[in-house]
């Protein structure tokens, strides 16, 4: 009933969690397993399958290079188990990235909000594409040494660029009151520079990796410094109100394990109770970690390394809590990335000999070469999943994590006559052959009504003109049922021109008995403004049969908008109107 569901939706709905664990581990492993199989037979055909990881820059690979793609590699593909949570498909797009919209540039606002739109829209198979994208994108990068890992390289780095974008919100370098110890400037910023590196030649990574990695991350712990400087970071307060002790206690109280929380709380209360001493400190280890690193690869010094490695150890487990926990985690945040792209940058590791081969290279080829071809399946099915969905109309999943499934019936619909907002007698079924959808709205509704009568007119736009296809809404609404009340809502809700679409009206008795033939409750006394009363919508085949009895509490969102139209117009197409 109007108003009485605030449209929160259950981000474990379990019909929802049946349909993605069905796209993921049913349709979509057969699909990529195809995907598999033949790129695999190409392999045999060409005898490339030999050759795999056997190149001479693969023999030679840089040590450094080679600790860089087994670190990085280990990170996407956990980031790709984590998108098998059950919360993602709901939860991703309205949990994590909406709050990110907040204080953005307007260009990146409306960019990252598309964004949404387009998750929420479909979001079984983005979260699906995805999760197979980043497990893909990890395997490849583990088990390949030459040409594969550098594609693989280039992947990743074009898929962290637009997740930072897009769904980090570009890490929150356009936020006032950002810290570094809090993400800034985003953990796929460096997964970002780590494929860039990973897809260049191993000459040029052997040349400059190390030297301008370091220079750029000192360059990112110089700025984070500043940021800790500021005022507005809270940092320097004392007691609950420091930015470090209110941030530990909201995350400790998600479902972790119980050390790593006492760690966390355990930090944030010491730096309530030095406050301002607590960011010197931070603010002196950034400030000596930026000015080492900057001169340490032609020095050749390790500490500022091993230095700004621990420091981000120990404060990804503390002030950011691993990231982990919670049901929507998608990353391992910033600090962890940070520590893994400085310590394969460690100056020592430069002109450090390529790893030895400890098992047979024929193994490790076709071993390698297996993984690889499953790994490339992973990264075409998602790329094409994700592409193709994202033109497509708008999954149903929404609207059913809402409403749950339409009922299929068979019964006989109730006739009725009324008068319709031209003044004109109607009938209910006086047009042959077509099929009637059937709803019910108060005209001086302004919560759920606009939004079921914005999915009459998007679905009635998206069908041919000559569908044979009635729209009815009969009046909800015992004290405002008159024909100037209906043409009123006509109006302001772009109804006017919507063709075969009649709101019907009639005698308080004739509309109750309406109201009672299909089971709709109306409950309004005479000083209410509006009435509430349930959301159905019926489809009633040419023979005068009600085929489907369809919840219908509206989200208000276009993305629900959307869901909600192609659940209906998926409906229609089974009475034959497309």
């Amino acid at each position: 009933m109007p108003g009485m569901n605030p449209n929160k939706i259950n981000l474990s709905n379990s019909l929802i969690v049946g349909l993605f664990r069905h796209a993921l581990f049913v349709s979509g492993l057969f699909r990529l397993t195809v995907i598999a199989v033949v790129l695999m037979l190409l392999l045999v055909l060409t005898r490339r399958i030999l050759q795999f990881n056997l190149s001479t820059d693969g023999a030679n690979e840089p040590r450094a290079r080679t600790y860089l793609r087994w670190g990085f590699g280990a990170i996407w593909l956990i980031d790709g188990v984590l998108q098998f949570q059950v919360s993602m498909p709901l939860g991703l797009a309205n949990n994590v990235v909406a709050p990110l919209t907040t204080n953005t540039p307007s260009w990146l606002h409306s960019l990252m909000e598309h964004g949404i739109f387009i998750w929420n829209s479909h979001p079984i198979n983005l979260a699906v594409g995805v999760a197979w994208l980043q497990i893909g994108i990890g395997l490849a990068l583990l088990v390949s040494n030459g040409f594969t890992s550098r594609w693989a390289g280039l992947v990743s780095a074009l898929w962290a660029a637009l997740v930072w974008l897009i769904g980090n919100g570009a890490g929150g370098i356009f936020v006032t009151g950002a810290s570094f110890l809090f993400g800034w400037p985003g953990a796929t910023f460096f997964y970002a520079m780590a494929g860039v590196w990973l897809f260049l030649k191993p000459e040029t990574f052997r040349r400059w990796f190390s030297l301008v990695t370091l220079r750029v991350i000192a360059v990112i712990v110089a700025l984070g410094a500043l940021l800790q400087l500021l005022p507005s970071t809270e940092f320097w307060h004392g007691g609950n109100s420091n930015a470090l002790t209110a941030m530990t206690s909201f995350m400790t109280k998600i479902s972790q394990p119980h050390w790593l929380a006492w760690l966390s709380r355990g930090v944030g209360t010491i730096a309530g109770s030095i406050g301002g001493g607590f960011n010197i400190i931070v603010v002196l280890w950034l400030v000596v970690c930026a000015g080492g690193l900057w001169v340490a690869e032609t020095k050749g010094w390790r500490w500022p390394v091993w230095t700004l490695v621990a420091g981000c150890l120990f404060f990804w487990l503390t002030a950011q809590d691993t990231s982990l926990f919670g049901g929507l985690s998608t990353d391992f945040n910033s600090l962890l990335p940070l520590a893994v792209l400085t310590g394969c940058a460690l100056p020592s590791l430069q002109n450090a000999p390529a790893l030895p081969h400890r098992l047979p290279r024929e193994l490790t080829a076709s071993t390698g070469a297996v993984v690889a071809t499953f790994a490339t399946a992973m990264i075409v099915y998602s790329t094409a999943l994700m592409a193709t969905s994202s033109f497509a109309s708008a999954e149903t999943t929404l609207y059913q994590a809402q409403n749950g499934v339409a009922s299929a019936t068979s019964t006989k619909a109730a006739n009725f006559t009324l008068t319709d907002q031209f003044d004109k007698t109607y009938s209910f079924g006086e047009h042959r052959g077509y099929v009637t959808l059937l709803t019910f709205l108060d005209p001086r509704c302004w919560t759920d009504c606009p939004l079921l009568a914005q999915q009459l007119k998007v679905l009635r736009a998206d069908l041919p003109a000559n569908s044979k296809l009635d729209i009815v809404a009969v009046a909800a609404d015992p004290y405002h049922e008159q024909l100037s009340d209906l043409r009123h809502f006509i109006a302001i809700r772009g109804l006017t021109h919507v063709s075969n679409f009649y709101f019907v009206t009639g005698p308080l008795s004739a509309v109750r008995k309406v109201w009672a033939d299909y089971g709709i409750g109306v409950s309004m006394t005479k000083s209410d403004v509006m009435s509430i009363h349930s959301d159905y919508m019926f489809i009633i085949d040419s023979k005068h049969e009600v085929r489907w009895i369809i919840p219908d509490d509206p989200i208000a969102s276009s993305s629900g908008s959307a869901s909600a139209v192609s659940e209906l117009r998926d409906l229609l197409a089974d009475e034959g109107v497309h």
